[in-house]
């Protein structure tokens, strides 16, 4: 493996030096997150491998071209998982070739978010080649060894803007001893309240969803916990399998809301989870105990980005367009003044030449 880093090094160090950006790619299937696709493509898939991994320890390491279905069997193996649930989003559903490093870039997570936590807060380490081609090294293997800014959690969702993360370290988890799906039938409203009424209690609750009247919640722990939060909540408990295809369906985007809207504009907005129904005319989909929202817009829908930023801010949240739609008014959510400059000395400082991910995440950085 020295000798693929060594020519990834080498590739960096001579775009650098012409100023000809690049553009990392994995398996492919984030391409359509975020604004501009530009830069001559690196394939990181050669640069592949699990370098450790100590059950022990509840640590794995491994490579950017590492497929995240390799990592996620040799984690099932010992009995653990990656608790964030990082989406593979396949390609026409074909086999997943989703990489660690594209999860770790794009940033994203599962349902399960909403009980343990994002990709970010699992991140140990990780080592970066920047723009001056130098190998870097942050964090590590355990979660006291990190003096001052966590840089490593900071690659987490930079969408290769910063440099080439070559290796990640992770914390992973047991996979949990039970798990239930219950289904209630109730309106966007009334599931919102629930949502939060169930995540005020002590109760084994991993994720929640809504869509079309029906809300669903997953327990997942121990054995008594689940069998006791399910007689305290009550509904229809859903047979494994079927639950098991709607929370992949969710995680993947192959669930119903999202397929039969594939090629239409899909808006991610993040709200607290207490914040009332948005008002958009056209279907929601709710996740996170109500604290992720997506929605289409119906196509008579004259709706623009900023009226969709507008209806987010109104109730404390932002609104990212997710796929397609028209992205000359940005993506993501424009970053206030202060911010935009730390982003812009960050940029700077890591990739000195501007040559990663040019426009990737915002047009001038």
């Amino acid at each position: 493996m020295q000798s693929v880093l060594t020519q990834l090094v080498d590739t960096i160090r001579e775009a650098g030096s012409k100023k000809q950006p690049l553009r990392f790619r994995g398996g492919g299937t984030k391409d359509f997150y975020g604004q501009s696709l530009v830069g001559d493509i690196v394939d990181t898939r050669g640069y592949a491998g699990i370098v450790d991994y100590d059950p022990a320890e509840l640590v794995i390491t491994a490579r950017c071209g590492t497929e995240l279905r390799e990592i996620e069997a040799v984690l099932a193996e010992s009995g653990q998982c990656l608790p964030f649930e990082p989406p593979h989003f396949r390609i026409d559903s074909a086999q997943s070739t989703a990489t660690i490093g594209g999860a770790f870039a794009a940033g994203l997570s599962g349902p399960r978010r909403q009980s343990v936590g994002a990709l970010r807060d699992f991140v140990l380490g990780a080592k970066l080649v920047d723009g001056n081609a130098q190998l870097l090294s942050f964090g590590g293997q355990v979660m006291k060894n990190v003096a001052g800014y966590d840089v490593s959690r900071l690659l987490a969702g930079s969408l290769g803007t910063l440099g080439l993360v070559t290796e990640i370290s992770l914390k992973v988890l047991p996979i949990p001893a039970a798990t239930l799906t219950l289904e209630f039938q109730m309106n966007q409203e009334s599931a919102l309240e629930f949502f939060n009424k169930c995540t005020s209690q002590p109760l084994p609750i991993a994720a929640t969803a809504w869509f079309e009247d029906t809300a669903l919640v997953k327990l997942a722990g121990a054995r008594a916990a689940v069998r006791a939060a399910t007689q305290k909540l009550g509904g229809q408990a859903l047979p494994e399998q079927m639950a098991k295809e709607q929370w992949e369906g969710l995680r993947g985007q192959s669930h119903d809301f999202f397929a039969r809207h594939h090629s239409e504009p899909l808006w991610r907005i993040a709200v607290p989870s207490v914040a009332p129904a948005l008002r958009l005319k056209g279907e929601q989909l709710v996740e996170w105990g109500g604290g992720q929202r997506w929605w289409h817009a119906p196509d008579d829908h004259l709706a623009t980005a900023e009226q969709v930023r507008l209806a987010a801010r109104a109730v404390g949240g932002h609104a990212t367009l997710f796929r397609n739609g028209e992205k000359s008014n940005g993506v993501f959510t424009m970053l206030p003044p202060a911010a935009w400059a730390i982003h812009k000395r960050l940029k700077a400082t890591f990739d000195p030449m501007g040559i990663f991910g040019v426009d990737r995440m915002y047009v001038g950085l």
